[in-house]
């Protein structure tokens, strides 16, 4: 399991403008510029002139600009102001931008991963009291909209899984994603599910919920854990695993079903106290005394 995270962490990252790249690239070496010439301006009395005239201000720029180029050693110089005129607004122009486009782009394919790196780094210690969401099937990606659509931001919840359909589903949502076996401590390290608030486990079999319980509750003590399981006799062996709240889901669809047949519109009331935004709600609060 790699520390870092790389390969196995996604980060959602913001699409950057292009054109706002470019400017940004082309201002810094504007600035490079300025910072050059200016310190030269400043000593110019400790430069040789061809003309053994002293330095001006365009003399210096020109200097600045064929030097940080490295071209214009001597072989064809223009002597003129007018000829050094278009050379600092013409042709140093179009050569900052030749080498933003070639030295950038090479440069930022070389330090992708470094940058990745960074980036998954300072992710990893900024994350606290977040949502760790253990397998991203039908009943993962009900949980994380629930969340959702009840305010919690997207930036905390992680989700876990090592299916890349799931990861793909959670990307789309603008979820940061971890890849891995859930029952490997080293995974859930990695979502930081020590400093989680709560660890919510929908993964297909029970067997494998039990074990996710198990290390999760090693991992943190204090968060809320609920899991998902499909057969009732299971509920037990998940709560002596750690878990706080246990849903049987093919128990519940099936009481569901069966009451739906007889009043429907008590299936109806329950369905809209368990979806946030519509029309009956649901909220716990203390009981007053």
């Amino acid at each position: 399991m790699q520390q870092t995270g790389l390969g196995v962490i996604n980060v959602p990252e913001r699409a950057q403008n292009p054109v706002r790249a470019i400017g940004i690239r082309v201002a810094i070496a504007v600035g490079v510029i300025s910072i050059a010439t200016a310190v030269v301006y400043v000593d110019r009395d400790a430069y040789s002139h061809a003309l053994d005239a002293p330095l001006t201000l365009l003399d210096c720029l020109y200097y600045v600009t064929v030097s940080l180029s490295t071209t214009g050693y001597g072989d064809i110089a223009p002597m003129t102001p007018g000829a050094r005129v278009v050379n600092v607004l013409v042709v140093t122009p179009l050569r900052v931008l030749f080498l933003v486009v070639l030295i950038g782009t090479t440069l930022e394919v070389l330090t992708e991963r470094s940058r990745r790196a960074w980036r998954i780094q300072r992710w990893r210690h900024n994350l606290r009291d977040h949502h760790v969401i253990v397998g991203f099937g039908t009943k993962g990606r009900s949980a994380a909209r629930a969340l959702i659509d009840a305010g919690v931001d997207t930036a905390s919840l992680v989700v876990v899984d090592s299916d890349p359909n799931a990861l793909d589903a959670a990307e789309s949502l603008n979820l940061v994603a971890v890849r891995g076996d859930a029952t490997r401590s080293e995974v859930l390290k990695l979502a930081e599910a020590g400093a989680a608030r709560a660890i919510l486990i929908a993964v297909h079999s029970d067997a494998t919920a039990v074990l996710i319980t198990l290390t999760a509750r090693q991992l943190s003590p204090g968060a809320n854990i609920a899991g998902v399981v499909r057969d009732a006799q299971n509920v037990s062996l998940l709560r002596r695993s750690g878990a706080d709240t246990v849903v049987v889901s093919a128990a519940t669809a099936g009481r569901l079903m069966g009451i739906a047949t007889r009043t429907p519109h008590v299936v109806e009331v329950v369905d809209d106290l368990l979806t946030p935004g519509t029309r009956l709600s649901m909220v716990e609060r203390p009981e007053d005394r």
